[in-house]
């Protein structure tokens, strides 16, 4: 555990985050953009502090991308923690991230997301975006598909780049 940790530097970690949150969010919008899903991860994170859609868009492709370089920490913990990592080690962290995100973090969403409505109440003049509902279905059916794929391969991009340092 502790020879990981020295073994993989600090850029390592940021570059890592880099690579492996564009390559999300790139998987994310192309799935948007060819109709697989609606779901935009960095308009809802944007959406938290503005309710001006277009700054919702750059708000939260910027908060988004922060919050990649965090959970890039909290790999290299896990990896550290583990004392190895590799792609398929990532490939599988990132896939157990993608689920709790599909099953616990989206249901719970419309409940503290001051713009979002509930599946309990319909949108009004405050909360007009629609909640994802379990597993994103309301995004559309082939969300948690795109979600998991994503993730996924966030996982094993941090798993390689933590995995193949000298």
């Amino acid at each position: 555990m502790a020879m990981m940790t020295a073994l993989v530097r600090y850029e390592d970690v940021l570059l890592g985050g880099a690579v492996a949150t564009a390559l999300l969010t790139t998987i994310l919008s192309a799935s948007q953009g060819l109709g697989i899903s609606r779901l935009s991860l960095p308009f809802i994170v944007g959406a938290f502090f503005t309710p001006d859609r277009a700054r919702a868009n750059v708000y939260g492709a910027i908060f988004y991308f922060i919050g990649g370089w965090l959970f890039a920490l909290l790999y290299f913990w896990l990896f550290a923690r583990l004392g190895n990592a590799g792609w398929f080690i990532g490939l599988l962290a990132g896939s157990l991230h993608g689920l709790f995100l599909l099953t616990v973090v989206l249901p719970l969403l419309p409940y503290i997301h001051p713009r979002m409505a509930t599946d309990y109440d319909g949108p009004d003049v405050v909360a007009r975006l629609e909640p994802p509902g379990f597993l994103g279905l309301n995004y559309g059916r082939r969300t948690p598909a795109s979600t998991l794929i994503g993730h996924a391969i966030y996982g094993a991009v941090l798993g390689f780049f933590f995995g193949a340092t000298p």
